[in-house]
């Protein structure tokens, strides 16, 4: 079950490995919609983005059995460096098995890490399957990006840090894609600030959980472009995210893409920090809900910071 204590549990075990990211004012947004607006600057953290966390508190669970068993994952960046960060700090290796399509800055993060990159299928979806099976003929351990109760735990420490940080919260909007930090986020906030929304934001292209949920079972469906491609993809179908988001999550936003453009661009223009499409696409949903917050405070998970230049160079332009 993942529920408070196995959040502060996790918080312990990767408190000396991962970074406690800032919480800082979106001074021009804040201005602008009456509301402020602050951002959790997960693109600062370690590998540059929320996954480690997860990721921390698998690996290091798992040390914690014994032997540390062969570690595998699939991914088109964020998951598999942070998979190859932890498997690191341990003093092993992973095995990382990503599509033909993987952006080159993601790429040549996960091999700076340490990782084994394995180039497999055209999509996230060939890429795991053969992940599985390699697992599966290698006495490996497949470490999902979200299907996982140890992953779900280590996402959620962020929802402890942003409540300490400012514990007068009227919502925090945060990416959704599979649901693992979502998920942990809204099961920490329901115990530890129950007044505070939780927002599940995604792309209108690609918002398969969402539709999912207001279907009331996990829907196959396409998945088309989109700038926020960290969430892009389909759900498993076991996913056990699906109830967690289902039940905590208190509300959901379908984000156009050209709102996620329109908040790429304008923080682009007032922060040197780079972030990436899905942390401008929840940016974009704080936006199209702030009204209903109006002198109020939220929060902004900005999820990743790992983007390609010719991405930003396009966006600025």
């Amino acid at each position: 079950m993942t529920n408070l204590s196995a959040i502060q549990a996790a918080e312990t075990r990767i408190r000396d490995t991962s970074i406690e990211t800032p919480l800082v004012r979106f001074a021009s947004l804040s201005s602008e919609l009456g509301t402020e607006v602050l951002l959790k600057q997960e693109n600062l953290q370690a590998t540059g983005s929320f996954k480690v966390r997860g990721a921390l508190n698998k690996i290091l669970s798992l040390r914690e059995q014994g032997e540390l068993p062969p570690i595998v994952a699939a991914s088109t960046g964020n998951h598999g460096a942070a998979v190859a960060f932890a498997t690191r700090s341990v003093g092993a290796s992973a095995t990382v098995f990503v599509p033909a399509n993987t952006k080159p800055r993601k790429l040549a993060l996960m091999r700076e890490l340490g990782a084994e990159v394995r180039i497999h299928g055209e999509d996230g979806v060939e890429a795991e399957i053969e992940a599985r099976r390699w697992s599966e003929t290698n006495a490996a351990c497949y470490v999902s990006p979200y299907n996982d109760r140890d992953i779900i735990a280590g996402q959620g420490t962020v929802a402890l840090e942003i409540l300490r940080q400012a514990p007068e919260l009227d919502a925090i909007f945060v990416a959704l894609g599979g649901g693992g930090l979502v998920a942990g986020v809204a099961a920490a906030t329901r115990e530890l600030s129950g007044s505070t929304r939780v927002f599940g934001c995604s792309p209108d292209p690609s918002a398969v959980m969402i539709r999912s949920v207001a279907a009331g079972e996990i829907l196959e469906l396409p998945s088309h472009p989109t700038l926020s491609d960290g969430t892009a993809g389909g759900v498993e179908k076991d996913a056990i995210t699906f109830p967690l988001v289902r039940d905590l999550v208190s509300d959901f936003v379908i984000v156009p893409e050209t709102a996620t453009r329109r908040a790429f661009r304008e923080y682009l223009g007032t922060h040197s920090e780079p972030i990436e499409g899905a942390a401008a696409m929840t940016l974009a949903a704080c936006r199209l809900q702030a009204g209903q917050f109006a002198g109020g405070t939220v929060a902004v998970i900005l999820c990743g910071g790992n983007v390609d230049e010719a991405v930003l160079r396009e966006i600025a332009g």
